[in-house]
């Protein structure tokens, strides 16, 4: 990957290139120009620039409601002479996740706040996003059931623990009326934790978030849950900061929640192990038999 050529094709008047955080699916640069506003550059590993498109088709969805609060498409390119890229505004701030505010409970309200406004906007149905939404389904049920069916289904192919499998089949089974609580599918972030939030350190105030590669249509609690389960961590300050921003929450929403920590840490013990990552195994492994006992 040329990311020289690439940035030199994205921004022509580029003067400098600073690596940002990246992952596995994708390069990110921030790209300072000779004038104007610093500008990011995202590059699609092949087998992933299919994302670039349902990156686009999010923002747009998130761009009347979030505007502001979100960076902005300025063009994207999909694969040909170089790997797909996508040109975005630079949103201001630093990473949370780099940060120890003074007051994590307030932050927190402000996150709340941030995710309550992603999940005024409509989806029709329950299914993944792309630049549409993948094998849609009526209702929160049927989509649930689909996807614990689909993660247990890895875990076994993957070699996880039969004993924990069991269990967690048994959990979900037992508590599995919690799904059609939800009536109503909305657009859910699906990644929101402190590594892609962002703040000014300077005031505390929360600028906006970023990347929404897992973006779903869904019971928004599934995103109350991963944040819970990626960051709060049982912080019982970040707790109380991200339900009271939130809002009105429904009052079988700590049991909901719980239950779709379960779907997440299994996502993620699915994912690591799909990618021969081990570090973490034995961790998650331990934290899904602790979330379905009893």
């Amino acid at each position: 990957m040329d990311i020289a050529a690439i940035v030199a094709k994205a921004v022509p008047d580029s003067e400098e290139i600073i690596q940002r955080t990246g992952g596995q699916l994708s390069t990110v640069v921030e790209v300072r120009r000779t004038s104007g506003d610093p500008l990011i550059v995202k590059v699609y590993a092949p087998e992933w620039a299919w994302k670039q498109a349902k990156e686009v088709h999010v923002y747009g969805l998130l761009a009347e409601e979030l505007d502001g609060s979100i960076p902005k498409v300025v063009h994207a390119e999909p694969a040909g002479e170089h790997d797909a890229f996508t040109v975005l505004t630079k949103l201001d701030g630093v990473p949370l996740s780099e940060l120890d505010p003074p007051d994590w409970e307030a932050a927190y309200t402000q996150l709340g706040q941030l995710i309550a406004r992603v999940h005024r906007i409509p989806q029709p149905e329950y299914g993944y996003l792309t630049d549409r939404i993948l094998d849609p389904l009526p209702d929160n049920d049927q989509y649930m059931r689909r996807q614990f069916s689909k993660k247990l289904g890895e875990f076994d192919q993957l070699g996880g623990d039969q004993a924990l499998r069991q269990a967690i089949q048994a959990f979900v089974d037992k508590h599995s009326g919690l799904f059609k609580a939800n009536q109503a599918p909305v657009l859910c972030h699906n990644d929101f934790h402190e590594g892609n939030i962002l703040v000014d350190p300077e005031t505390w105030q929360v600028t906006g978030f970023i990347d929404v590669e897992n973006a779903i249509a869904a019971d928004p609690l599934i995103d109350l849950a991963k944040t819970v389960s990626y960051s709060v961590q049982g912080d019982a300050d970040k707790l109380a900061g991200l339900t009271t921003g939130y809002g009105e929450l429904p009052a079988d929403w700590a049991d909901r929640v719980h239950l779709y920590r379960v779907y997440h840490s299994l996502e993620l013990w699915d994912w690591f192990k799909s990618i021969g990552e081990t570090t973490y195994l034995e961790s998650i492994a331990t934290e899904l038999a602790g979330l379905v006992d009893g």
